[in-house]
């Protein structure tokens, strides 16, 4: 890919920031970080470049361009006059989509975004990358950001992310500084994969947990997330020569089995869970999956159905995926901004209002 390389623009003044998938779960989580009382500056201008439109806060300083980061022009159009890209755009998934479908968006459309950084003279780039990107399927404990890559990826979508990864850090220097976030799992107020998820399964009065309740995962809250992105953005602005060019795991708080962590949220949000200690076997669970994901391709040419049971799911909650998050702490300074109880609570209460409203 050739970017070329551009003069960087001067920092003397408040920056400008744009989101990409600033309307999705997660952007719409970092621009209100970016507009609260403690942000570590406010932004002159705050633009959400998003094929879907942004029905998040409402404030003058925020200016929504429909966009679609597959489309190289777009991109470099939307980027100029701006100071900070957060990069946090891209397709989630683990077994249903194609290839091409993910890898034009998640590997083709973050070198759109590096292509439109240098181009536009953007400075600073933060890249949302995922614990998949290190995932090879095996169990991991205790690991930190000097592991290397897997020899291969389980799906797409983890080797997209991947890929994206190293585009983003290769192209650190001069002229632009970059760095990569890779979150633990995230949780919050309308979370669809994780809490979403679990809460139709209790709907639909048949309620079942994966492994055998010993494997061990991490997690991080929204909002805590959103606060990293803000903190990145901040040091990287700031001259913070360590950030630059580097990788850092985020989470809040200690390993624990995904199920029994999350099932406090769907039975603090209302929904009862039945059976109380139905757990599948990994291998059983395993097959289902496998044949889930067989029915989801062959529908695919008339309807697209995306199953809830797939073996990246399976492997990845039935399988120890512990890290720490030290280099995060010392270099960026991340400290949870929201504690564990406040996360909860935010949480619950945003799901407890929908089971009101679907009440009314």
């Amino acid at each position: 890919m050739n970017l070329g390389l551009t003069e960087h623009k001067n920092t003397s003044q408040l920056p400008k920031i744009l989101i990409t998938g600033g309307s999705g779960f997660l952007g719409k989580a970092i621009v209100k970080e970016l507009l609260a009382v403690d942000s570590p500056f406010t932004p002159a201008r705050i633009i959400i470049f998003d094929i879907t439109e942004y029905k998040g806060i409402a404030d003058p300083r925020i200016h929504w361009i429909k966009g679609d980061i597959r489309n190289a022009g777009q991109v470099s159009e939307s980027f100029h006059d701006i100071d900070i890209v957060i990069h946090s755009a891209a397709i989630v998934d683990w077994g249903t989509k194609s290839d091409q479908e993910i890898n034009a968006v998640n590997v083709s459309g973050t070198e759109n975004v590096i292509r439109g950084c240098l181009e536009q003279k953007v400075g600073f780039l933060i890249y949302t990358s995922s614990l998949d990107a290190i995932f090879g399927g095996r169990p991991l404990t205790g690991i930190n950001e000097t592991i290397p890559y897997p020899r291969k990826h389980p799906n797409s979508y983890c080797r997209s992310k991947y890929l994206s990864e190293k585009i983003v850090i290769a192209v650190n220097g001069v002229e632009l500084k970059t760095c990569v976030l890779r979150p633990a799992d995230i949780y919050g107020e309308g979370d669809r994969f994780h809490i979403g998820s679990l809460i139709d399964m209790a709907k639909n009065g048949f309620y079942i947990r994966l492994g055998n309740g010993k494997a061990k995962s991490q997690h991080v809250y929204l909002g805590n997330i959103a606060w990293a992105h803000i903190l990145a953005a901040s040091a990287l602005w700031n001259g913070n020569t360590a950030v630059a060019g580097n990788i850092f795991f985020i989470t809040d708080g200690v390993s624990s089995n995904f199920f029994k962590f999350f099932d406090r949220f769907v039975e603090g949000s209302g929904y009862r869970i039945w059976p109380e200690n139905l757990w599948i076997p990994k291998w059983m669970a395993y097959s289902l999956g496998y044949f889930s994901e067989l029915l989801a391709k062959l529908v695919r040419p008339i309807s697209r159905y995306r199953p809830k049971l797939t073996r990246f799911a399976v492997a990845y909650t039935c399988s120890n995926f512990t890290f720490s998050a030290d280099k995060a702490k010392n270099i960026l300074g991340f400290i949870p901004k929201y504690s564990e109880k406040e996360s909860f609570d935010m949480t619950v209460g945003f799901f407890k209002r929908i089971v009101t409203n679907q009440s009314l």
